[in-house]
């Protein structure tokens, strides 16, 4: 895939991502991972680099992969083009939105958009859970063996990510130091 190539399916990301960062990994997934540009464990490493580090997630993700690939030319370039949708489209509405604002057409499609978006944003949730916790059978017949049940999770990452939860809602430790935690932990153990 050219650089321009790239640019275009970031733009096309950009264009069709109605709610944030998190519903772009999923078109990210399908056209990066997909075309075979980088494995399905990178693109999840660059998944928590991204959310780990300040700013949208979507956009963050288009500059790391655009370097990855293209160096700091690449990282600008995939950066814009997922950003000029956004901005084109804001400045379009900001025009028409007054005059539009109490329309029924208008007030039904933001409220069509908003379950639709949560259904995007837990489907890379979901898709994320299951790669880092849940080791993949093979096959059927083998996850009905016995003794894969007790190979079924990744046990020490099922392990953490309780602990996790239980310091962030029971003793309210700040969600920065869990973050440092979690990375010493991929570091050290991963």
């Amino acid at each position: 895939m050219t650089l321009l190539q790239l640019a275009f399916t970031f733009f096309y990301i950009g264009l069709f991502t109605i709610g944030g960062g998190v519903v772009a990994i999923t078109l990210m997934q399908q056209s990066i991972v997909s075309a075979g540009l980088i494995s399905q464990e990178q693109f999840y490493n660059m998944v928590a680099i991204s959310e780990s580090t300040p700013g949208p997630l979507g956009i963050n993700m288009a500059t790391y992969i655009g370097y990855e690939l293209y160096g700091v030319g690449g990282a600008l370039v995939v950066t814009g083009a997922q950003v000029l949708p956004s901005i084109i489209i804001i400045l379009i509405i900001a025009r028409f939105l007054k005059s539009f604002r109490n329309n029924s057409l208008v007030q039904g499609s933001l409220a069509f958009l908003r379950p639709v978006t949560t259904g995007l944003v837990l489907v890379p949730v979901v898709q994320v859970v299951l790669f880092t916790l849940v080791n993949k059978p093979s096959s059927f017949k083998q996850l009905l063996k016995f003794e894969t049940w007790k190979t079924l999770f990744n046990w020490p990452s099922l392990i953490v990510f309780s602990l996790f939860l239980v310091l962030l809602f029971k003793f309210k430790t700040h969600p920065i130091l869990i973050i440092i935690l979690g990375a010493v932990f991929g570091m050290i153990f991963l």
